[in-house]
C-alpha cells in the first residue's frame, strides 16, 4: 500500500483493524503525529505542568476530557486506546506489556495527553533535500535518554530524551532553520555533535528505535523527544500509565504546516 500519501483518516482505520502494526514514520505525508501519555486523574495536573515547564520534549497538541477516548481537535471520530500501532501498557513505573488494542485497561479516569512528535518535521526536511536516514534505511529513528535534566513538576522529573538525525555538514543549518519553525512539533536541535557531552556513550547503541548508519564526516543532530514522558513517569511510579510504543504514532487530522510559527 502507498502509506506515504494514504489519509490519516484511511492509516487509522487499517490501525485499529490490526491490519497495520509497524512505525509510523513517512505515513501520510504532511500530516501531523503525535506521542501519547495517559494518566490517572490524580496525576494529569502535575503531568500539565510538566509539559508547560518543558515544551521542547513535551509540545502539547490537546488533552483529552477525563475518561474520554475521543479527541475532537486533532482527529475526530479516533479512539484513542485503538488507533496506534502499538502502546505500552506501564504499572507502577515497570513496563508490563505491548499491545495493539488498550480498550480492555481502559479506565473511567485516565486522562490522555497527545504530544507533537518530531515526525512531523520529517517531512519538511525531505520536501528541502535534507537527509532522513531512518526513512531511508526503513527504520524506526533512534532515541537516547541524556544527561540533560528536565524541569521538574510535582511527582514528575527525569531525563530528556533526544532523536537523532546525522546529517552532512552542509545541512545542518538547513535542518536547524525548518525545525525551528516549527516549536510544537520540538522545534530547533538541542544539540548538535559530539554525543558524550549529553550522556550517549555509543551513538550505535539507541536506547529505544534503531541504529542508523552514520557516513564519515556526517555530524549528529539531536533533538527533544516526545518519548520523554515514557523516562519520567517510570521515574512516578502511577499506578497505571498508557504510552505508545516509542516510533509507533498517532496520526492526526492536522496539517504540519499549521504547526508553523
Amino acid at each position: 500500500m502507498d502509506y506515504v500519501h494514504m489519509s490519516p483518516r484511511e492509516a487509522r482505520r487499517l490501525i485499529r483493524e490490526g491490519a497495520y502494526t509497524d512505525q509510523t514514520s513517512g505515513m501520510c505525508a504532511g500530516y501531523a503525529q503525535a506521542n501519547l501519555a495517559v494518566l490517572p486523574a490524580e496525576y494529569a495536573y502535575d503531568f500539565l505542568l510538566f509539559t508547560q515547564r518543558n515544551p521542547k520534549s513535551c509540545p502539547v497538541l490537546e488533552v483529552s476530557d477525563r475518561g474520554s477516548r475521543q479527541l475532537p481537535l486533532i482527529a475526530p471520530g479516533a479512539d484513542i486506546a485503538r488507533d496506534i500501532p502499538k502502546y505500552r501498557l506501564y504499572r507502577e513505573g515497570v513496563l508490563e506489556e505491548e499491545n495493539t488494542d488498550m480498550s480492555a485497561f481502559w479506565q473511567d479516569d485516565l486522562v490522555s495527553f497527545l504530544i507533537g512528535c518530531s515526525f512531523s518535521f520529517e517531512s519538511e526536511l525531505l520536501a528541502a533535500d535534507v537527509s532522513v536516514r531512518h526513512i531511508e534505511e526503513n527504520r524506526n529513528v533512534p532515541m537516547y535518554i541524556t544527561n540533560i535534566d528536565c524541569v521538574p513538576a510535582g511527582v514528575f522529573h527525569g531525563k530528556m530524551v533526544v532523536s537523532m538525525r546525522p546529517l552532512p555538514p552542509e545541512q545542518v543549518i538547513k535542518a536547524v532553520t525548518i525545525t525551528a519553525s516549527m516549536p510544537r512539533v520540538h522545534g530547533a536541535p538541542v544539540h548538535i555533535g559530539d554525543p558524550a557531552f549529553i550522556g550517549i556513550r555509543d551513538i550505535d547503541k539507541p536506547d529505544f528505535g534503531d541504529r542508523v548508519t552514520i557516513r564519515a564526516g556526517e555530524i549528529p543532530v539531536f533533538w527533544a523527544c516526545g518519548v520523554t514522558p515514557q523516562s519520567v513517569i517510570m521515574t512516578a511510579k502511577p499506578r497505571i500509565a498508557i504510552t505508545h510504543a516509542p516510533g509507533h504514532m498517532l496520526i492526526t487530522d492536522i496539517k504540519n504546516t499549521a504547526l508553523k510559527n
